[in-house]
């Protein structure tokens, strides 16, 4: 079942993320580096004040609408959020505060309000295991934004213009899901607005804080070395975390509700085989996407960016895709243990410490080396936010971390990284020719070392299936069997009739 629901997932963001990649290939083109920067710098912002609007029901809708016996909370959420929105006038003049213009910040607080109502859709649907819900409103907002912003690039290619675009986009996604999600909510429930803001303060300002700390860089290099460069890197920056979050969020969407569940159900033992499970999953797929997409970043950077991004794109992403490794750790997997122990407070430590380090490691290495510096203090903050929270786990619930397994994982990644950066020296092709060869290259090589190593059970995961397609086969044969053998009999009925 999880196998199942996180392909669901990874298909609705892996095609989320290819119009995503488009509508990239298009604004860095049509948009000048300041402009797309203004953008950028929008999205960031707004993904901050989202997550403060959104957090406070997240923790809420995961451990009581994801049970199958749980009350219905969803009207509960909506009144709750409508009231979040109240303080967009205060994040306007927090908007104007951190350098945006009064234009981008108009834009970017609509666009806050439209995310977070989006994503709380997204978490209804997630927490009911409704996987084919959840893709139909992913691609709707994945279209709207591409042609959506693709009209603002060649009418008005302006950030705030492009921003204001966003927010329409989650808008239509949202009506999308309306009538399966949200429709029936006016049930009352016995939990009071008073009693989830208590009780989600702690994750609230915790999410608030890991969002900050993810925008941070990008404030940083605007305010050190301005916006045009900020564009640049921040360019780069997306590509990576949208590109090699995506198999993680789809794995992790699938296996943090099972967790909650089994949890409730089936006790301590049985989650914790579970998340053995699912951890090796997660790195064994999250570890080769990283390294693979490091090393042909330079022919990604050509082929996705204009002229005036790829330099920066190609000297930062390699970087960065190293970073995002322990990012997935820590908020796909090591998270999961603050939730299932109800250790909100730990959240908060864990993303202070990171916010702590990225904001001191910024301001040293980009006044220094500018957008590369920025590249290498996300790393280091990222590897330190991964300690402290394995270490904060251990007094929260202890998740298992099989590292026999992970080893395997870690010497098939490195292994296939190696064979595609030789194979790497000897093309003498076309950029995106280049990237098609060399990702064929690395999935084939990285495949056969999983068979060779039995990585994530591949060996009995493979049996299993070719048994089941069998069964499949052979059940089709019958039923087609039986209908020839009725249409024989009716046919002899009608002659023997005639």
């Amino acid at each position: 079942m999880m196998i199942g629901l996180a392909s669901i997932n990874l298909t609705a963001n892996a095609l989320s993320a290819a119009l995503g990649l488009l509508g990239v290939f298009v604004f860095t083109r049509l948009f000048a580096p300041h402009e797309y920067g203004v953008y950028l710098l929008g999205v960031g912002f707004a993904s901050v004040v989202s997550t403060f609007l959104a957090g406070w029901f997240r923790n809420l809708i995961l451990s009581e609408h994801a049970r199958e016996d749980g009350p219905d909370i969803r009207g509960l959420v909506l009144r709750g959020y409508i009231l979040c929105c109240l303080i967009a006038p205060a994040t306007y003049g927090l908007g104007l505060l951190v350098g945006l213009e009064a234009a981008p910040t108009a834009a970017a607080v609509a666009l806050a309000i439209a995310i977070g109502l989006f994503e709380l859709t997204q978490d209804l649907a997630r927490a009911r295991l409704r996987a084919l819900e959840a893709l139909k409103g992913t691609l709707a907002r994945a279209i709207s934004a591409l042609c959506l912003g693709v009209t603002v690039a060649f009418v008005a290619p302006e950030g705030a213009f492009l921003l204001s675009s966003a927010a329409l986009a989650c808008c239509v996604a949202v009506v999308v899901q309306w009538s399966t999600t949200w429709r029936g909510s006016r049930s009352k429930s016995d939990t009071s607005i008073r009693s989830v803001a208590l009780q989600g303060l702690p994750l609230t300002l915790s999410l608030t804080l890991l969002a900050v700390s993810s925008v941070t860089d990008r404030f940083m290099i605007a305010n050190l070395i301005g916006s045009a460069d900020t564009g640049r890197y921040i360019a780069g920056l997306d590509l990576v975390r949208q590109t090699l979050m995506m198999p993680a969020m789809s794995a992790a969407a699938a296996f943090i509700p099972m967790a909650v569940q089994i949890n409730s159900s089936r006790g301590r033992d049985a989650v914790r085989s579970h998340l053995a499970e699912c951890v090796e999953l997660l790195f064994g797929v999250t570890l080769p996407a990283c390294l693979g997409f490091a090393v042909i970043s330079a022919h990604i950077a050509n082929v996705v960016f204009g002229a005036d991004f790829r330099q920066v794109a190609a000297q930062t992403m390699p970087i960065l895709a190293v970073a995002v490794v322990f990012q997935i750790l820590t908020q796909q997997y090591l998270h999961a243990s603050f939730l299932l122990s109800r250790r909100n407070s730990f959240y908060l430590i864990n993303i202070s410490a990171i916010i702590a380090a990225n904001v001191v490691l910024s301001y040293v290495f980009v006044s220094e080396y500018g957008p590369l510096g920025a590249a290498w203090a996300r790393l280091c903050a990222d590897a330190f936010g991964f300690v402290v929270a394995l270490a904060l786990s251990r007094r929260a619930f202890p998740v298992p971390i099989p590292i026999a397994r992970l080893a395997l994982v870690m010497i098939a990644g490195l292994l296939m990284a190696s064979v595609v950066t030789m194979a790497d020296a000897s093309l003498r092709i076309s950029d995106f020719a280049a990237c098609v060869t060399l990702v064929t290259v690395g999935l084939t090589t990285y495949l056969a070392l999983c068979w060779l190593f039995d990585i994530c059970h591949a060996r009995r995961r493979l049996r299993t299936g070719l048994a089941l397609a069998r069964l499949k086969l052979a059940d089709i044969a019958v039923q087609w069997d039986l209908r020839r053998k009725r249409s024989i009999a009716t046919a002899t009925r009608r002659h023997v009739g005639e």
